[in-house]
């Protein structure tokens, strides 16, 4: 099964949201819906980049990453932003 690992922005807020999900276009809904009492205050989320992985497993180990080096610097450090 596929996973996306994704990087969302708040302009209201000025931060990056990274998470990950099996249906990409479904999660970023739920973020600009509300659901997520998380993100709802930073309402709407703008989704930056994504990048497609082979399992959970995958999906979680690159989500720590993306966090542990700051959204941010780690699209900055691959050339992305």
């Amino acid at each position: 099964m596929k996973y996306f690992v994704y990087i969302i922005f708040s302009l209201k807020l000025n931060k990056y949201y990274t998470g990950f999900t099996e249906n990409l276009e479904i999660r970023i809904a739920q973020h600009n819906s509300g659901i997520s009492t998380f993100t709802s205050k930073g309402i709407p989320w703008e989704l930056i980049y994504f990048f497609e992985v082979n399992s959970i497993n995958e999906a979680r180990i690159l989500e720590k990453v993306i966090k542990g080096r700051g959204a941010k610097r780690f699209l900055q450090d691959k050339k992305i932003l």
